[in-house]
């Protein structure tokens, strides 16, 4: 678990989390309306070395930056029920790393290997949650805690 106060301290948290990220690498951010999920994007595009300003892609589907890999910031809230309107496998286990806003709305079965980040309200704070699932979900947690080998 992981606790940022403000949102200078969400944007490091998520610095953080970008350094160690490699290509094909999913994060699933899961959160209330407001919880800080595109802040936290935010912080790992900075950890990838992005230089564009990151922005919620809730009416866009999805963005796309540069950096030292390509980041896939994704907002699947509006697709919802008909997860065929967008073609994830062009996001998905590609060169880049993808980040998905409201993921938890997928089926699992679409997804294999990938980090869970659930953002939490705590009094004026956040709390992160990392919830890994299978082998680089695992991997990811031990990095972002400890650092890279």
């Amino acid at each position: 678990m992981m606790y940022s106060q403000n949102e200078e301290e969400l944007i490091v948290l998520g610095a953080r989390i970008g350094q160690q990220l490699q290509a094909g690498d999913i994060l699933v951010l899961t959160g209330d309306l407001g919880a800080g999920k595109t802040t936290l994007t935010k912080g790992i595009a900075q950890g990838l070395g992005v230089q564009q300003m990151v922005k919620s892609p809730t009416y866009t589907i999805v963005r796309e930056y540069e950096g030292r890999l390509p980041l896939y910031h994704l907002d699947v809230y509006r697709i919802g029920d008909d997860p065929d309107s967008i073609d994830l496998d062009d996001f998905l286990y590609g060169d880049g790393v993808t980040v998905i806003e409201w993921g938890e709305l997928l089926e699992d079965t679409l997804l294999d290997g990938y980090l869970r980040i659930i953002i939490e309200k705590v009094e004026d704070g956040r709390q992160l949650i990392l919830e890994p699932q299978g082998k680089r979900g695992l991997e990811l947690v031990k990095v972002i805690k400890h650092g890279s080998e």
